[in-house]
């Protein structure tokens, strides 16, 4: 039963779903996911992190029309704004919206997210939540698109001099189509 204030709680706050997909890879890796418009950068951050199947490994910022939010440092003389206290719809308003989000500076993992939708929220959906995507996420420190593909190479053919040596690395094997909704979300879950 849905109580009074719940009621009001879901007029109130609104569900951005977003489409995330992995610049300059072919055919693309991408996701379909939705979550609170009121959370902050950061906590967009862990998300992407967590649908797309990174590691958290590295670096990151947002591009949000021509400014660039991120993590706090004062080591880095750089004028980014602090991704922890920006809140998502106060930047991001419209469906249609499009920004970047860019992951490992080395590798230059650039995302591009498309607000698809804006949605009421639907009492009972736990929220971010994916509602799907394709392909796995290029293995961490992979050398980027192009050093991506070619470990996509290597690993199709046994004969390569490196193929031993790849399989190793990637403990054992990589699965370039494999795509688990439910770890995602599973994942998503524990996220909070």
């Amino acid at each position: 039963m849905v109580t009074t204030r719940q009621s009001k709680i879901a007029q109130d706050k609104q569900i951005y779903q977003f489409k995330v997909t992995l610049e300059n890879i072919k055919p693309p890796i991408w996701r379909r996911f939705q979550v609170a418009s009121n959370i902050s950068l950061g906590k967009l951050h862990a998300v992407l992190q967590v649908v797309m199947g990174w590691t958290n490994s590295h670096l990151h910022q947002f591009i949000i029309n021509g400014k660039y939010y991120g993590m706090a440092d004062e080591e880095f003389d750089m004028d980014i704004a602090d991704e922890d206290e920006k809140i998502l719809n106060q930047i991001v308003r419209v469906e249609g919206a499009k920004f970047v989000y860019e992951y490992d500076f080395g590798d230059s993992w650039t995302h591009k997210l498309v607000l698809e939708k804006i949605l009421p929220l639907e009492i009972g959906v736990r929220y971010p939540h994916c509602i799907t995507g394709k392909r796995a996420c290029p293995p961490e420190d992979c050398g980027g698109c192009f050093g991506y593909y070619g470990l996509l190479e290597i690993i199709k053919n046994p004969k390569h001099e490196e193929y031993k040596e790849t399989l190793g690395w990637l403990g054992g094997k990589f699965d370039s189509e494999a795509f688990s909704l439910k770890d995602v979300n599973s994942d998503l879950n524990e996220l909070g």
